[in-house]
């Protein structure tokens, strides 16, 4: 049930809104004018996202403890960008053109996804049950 709410969040967000926005400053909203390739790979992706959605709200549901989320969080908000940097740079062929504060941004990403995962905090450990003697 939460898939279909987050689905509607999706749809007011990326589709009422825009063609709101574009109709009132007078833009053209007759997307099927749009270049086929931007369409097609703005298609892709958001499907994409879509399932990565999916896969957050079935691992929540699949939780132990909401003391999780941290985790699950942490690889998506960590793991994103990262993705994000190497395909693009892949993509517009600037490999060359990357300085070490671009490659330091990566691995702190990681560094830091893999810290808050890592240590995510945990609620502690029930102590054991005290024994009872019977004497």
């Amino acid at each position: 049930m939460a898939f279909l709410w987050v689905g509607l969040a999706y749809f007011l967000t990326a589709v009422v809104a825009p063609l709101i926005i574009l109709k009132l400053k007078g833009g053209n909203v007759a997307f099927w004018t749009f270049p086929t390739k931007g369409w097609q790979w703005s298609l892709i992706a958001g499907t994409l996202g879509a399932i990565g959605a999916l896969g957050v709200l079935l691992a929540f549901g699949k939780m132990a403890s909401p003391a999780y989320v941290p985790v699950i969080m942490s690889v998506i908000f960590a793991g994103a960008p990262i993705v994000n940097a190497i395909v693009s740079t892949t993509k517009e062929g600037n490999w060359p053109h990357v300085k070490l504060p671009f490659l330091l941004g990566i691995a702190l990403a990681a560094v830091g996804g893999y810290l808050a995962t890592k240590h995510a905090p945990k609620p502690p450990k029930s102590p054991p049950a005290p024994e009872v003697s019977n004497s």
